[in-house]
């Protein structure tokens, strides 16, 4: 029976820093599902507003049917478009989104349950705006820690994302919108209130305003530029995981006057951190600059035609 082989210091040098990352990414993944979760539980459920997406979906269904836990159905609805995206992207980006989701449904029901007995935890003001300022602004943050390790919150973000392969030429954040858009008039037919989708709109807005503060500030935009060793497979990887098309220029370092290539990606804030994961996957000692971009125009970004 062949032995293996002990690994030398350096490779475990390496191996404890990967695990060390990958547990800060799930710390991470978790805190951002419970700051999700109080903002749904503690400010935008008790105004009868929803956050848009598949939460909005379960808190619809437990205004219908009480008996049937939020968080429940949250995971339930989730499950099915887990079991879809691994089918067509593979396990390794479900993993974070599975375990994100677990949380939130866990969190949802245990802060519905502690609201219950200590109220206090309840924004109970009239003043509805000051509800979705906060709701949006916990809700977002919540789903940019998400982003910034690689996962997501579920739900539309994968559901957007399986429509991407069927409607390529519709962005990315347009899909998402319109997902959010439908969820959100349905609450209003639900609660019979317009000023519902009014509010619901707004926490759904901050949302996105604070998801792209957490991930890189605000620019909605970023350019990197990437010189690599392995362009061929980080553009591969890239293309195939993001949707995001990369550019591959010819390059010379200014010291050595050996040839490189530098790929050029434009991509969203909230892509940022799995591009860099990507390319960190592939190349241990990447060189790469990210800067904002101020305007972006073609597919996947604004539409020439709106500068007209």
């Amino acid at each position: 029976m062949k032995k293996n082989k002990p690994l030398s210091t350096e490779e475990k040098k390496r191996a404890w820093k990967t695990a060390g990352r990958v547990t800060l990414e799930y710390i991470l993944c978790g805190a951002g599902s419970l700051l999700y979760a109080f903002g749904v539980v503690c400010f935008v459920n008790p105004m009868q507003f929803v956050p848009g997406g598949v939460t909005t979906l379960a808190l619809l269904i437990n205004h219908l049917f009480p008996v049937v836990p939020a968080g429940v159905m949250v995971f339930a609805i989730n499950v099915p478009l887990m079991i879809i995206a691994w089918r067509v992207f593979g396990f390794r980006f479900i993993a974070k989104t599975l375990f994100s989701t677990a949380v939130l449904s866990v969190a949802i029901d245990l802060l519905t349950s502690l609201g219950g007995k200590y109220p206090v935890l309840l924004y109970a003001g009239e003043e509805k705006l000051v509800a979705a300022l906060f709701g949006g602004i916990f809700i977002g943050g919540g789903v940019g820690l998400a982003f910034l390790c690689g996962g997501t919150t579920g739900g539309m973000d994968i559901v957007a994302r399986l429509l991407r392969l069927k409607f390529p030429h519709i962005s990315m954040g347009k899909q998402v919108l319109f997902c959010d858009l439908t969820v959100v008039t349905l609450a209003g037919i639900v609660y019979q209130s317009i000023n519902s989708v009014l509010y619901s709109l707004i926490v759904v807005f901050l949302a996105g305003i604070a998801v792209d503060y957490v991930v890189s500030g605000r620019s909605h935009s970023k350019m990197l530029m990437i010189m690599t060793s392995f362009p061929a497979e980080i553009t591969q990887d890239i293309t195939h995981s993001t949707g995001r098309g990369v550019t591959v220029l010819d390059a010379e370092g200014g010291y050595t006057g050996k040839p490189r290539k530098m790929l050029l990606c434009v991509v969203r804030a909230h892509e940022v951190a799995e591009i860099r994961k990507i390319v960190k996957k592939h190349d241990e000692n990447p060189f790469i600059i990210i800067t904002d971009s101020g305007e972006v125009l073609g597919e996947g970004f604004k539409s020439h035609k709106d500068t007209l």
